[in-house]
C-alpha cells in the first residue's frame, strides 16, 4: 500500500506513468531532491493521516518506502 502510494506522488510530481517507479529506482534518478522528498512526504501523512519524522537520507524509492513502513509499525505498537 505505501509503495503505491509514493509510486503514485512521484509520477504525478514527475509527470511519468507510475509502472516506471520501482523499488530499486534512485531519488536521484528520478529528479527527486531532498526538498522533493520532504513534500512527498508531507502528502504521504496527509493520505495515511499520519505524522512521520524522516530522520534519515534515504536514496532510492524502496528504502523510502520501507522506512515509512517501519514508522507506521512502531506507531501501532505504541497505540
Amino acid at each position: 500500500m505505501v509503495f503505491e502510494i509514493v509510486a503514485e506522488l512521484i509520477a504525478e510530481r514527475n509527470d511519468c506513468d507510475v509502472s516506471e517507479i520501482k523499488p530499486e529506482s534512485k531519488f536521484s534518478e528520478l529528479g527527486i531532491d531532498s526538498l522533493d522528498t520532504v513534500e512527498m512526504m508531507m502528502s504521504l501523512e496527509e493520505r495515511l493521516g499520519r505524522e512521520i519524522e524522516l530522520d534519515r537520507k534515504v536514496e532510492t524509492v524502496g528504502e523510502f518506502v520501507a522506512y515509512v513502513e517501519e514508522q507506521l509499525a512502531k506507531a501501532e505498537e505504541n497505540a
